[in-house]
């Protein structure tokens, strides 16, 4: 069985649970309003991605098109950000890929597949956040699956990959992001983003254990 992750409107974000997920997929396709060219290259580090330019993608993205033809695994696909910008005559394909909305929508119409995978970025008003997985049986059947991304909490109401996440924000401090993005890109509250940097930041060669040790964790 072969898996396809399917994301799209990250808006600078990629949440370590979605890099999870995509690990053990054989491709990744994004829908567009990736935000920045470094989400585009982790996502090409961990699985061959094929991308569209969403109406967020600024100059940086020029070189990405604004749709897409392909065909992975005997399955045909068609990719737009935006679906009120799709031709009036869709190119052949099972499945129509697209963005935009941050909400899940998954329905057939005739023989085309249409599919938004909402959003897996900075969670906007009320709105979950989800991805889908295309899984692809050898006989060329397909399955999709609708994923709700959700912070798993320990006892302490502290979320159960901390380690992943500590490791996660001492790098995005290294680079010098402010507490607030850090929150948001490692979907955590500014108060633990804030507690997490000024431990790292006033304990010079501190590592991801010793910080949750000083935490009390």
């Amino acid at each position: 069985m072969k898996k396809i992750g399917i994301i799209s409107d990250t808006h600078g974000l990629l949440r370590p649970q979605i890099t999870e997920i995509l690990s053990g997929c054989e491709a990744i396709l994004h829908g567009g309003d990736i935000d920045k060219q470094e989400i585009l290259d982790e996502l090409k580090r961990i699985a061959p991605t094929y991308a569209v330019r969403g109406n967020n993608d600024g100059e940086w993205a020029v070189d990405i098109p604004e749709s897409l033809s392909f065909e992975l695994y005997g399955i045909k696909f068609y990719m737009i950000h935006n679906r009120k910008n799709m031709p009036k005559v869709l190119p052949e394909a099972d499945i129509i890929i697209y963005g935009h909305s941050h909400k899940y929508e998954e329905k057939n119409e005739g023989c085309q597949l249409f599919l938004n995978p909402g959003s897996c970025g900075p969670k906007r008003f009320i709105l979950p956040v989800t991805m889908a997985v295309l899984e692809i049986t050898d006989s060329g059947a397909y399955n999709v699956k609708r994923i709700e991304i959700r912070q798993e909490l320990d006892e302490n109401g502290l979320p159960k990959n901390i380690k992943k996440i500590i490791k996660s924000v001492m790098r995005d401090t290294n680079r010098g992001i402010p507490v607030k993005e850090i929150a948001e890109m490692n979907g955590i509250s500014e108060k633990l983003a804030e507690q997490i940097c000024r431990l790292y930041l006033t304990h010079p060669g501190v590592d991801a254990d010793g910080i949750m040790t000083k935490m009390g964790i």
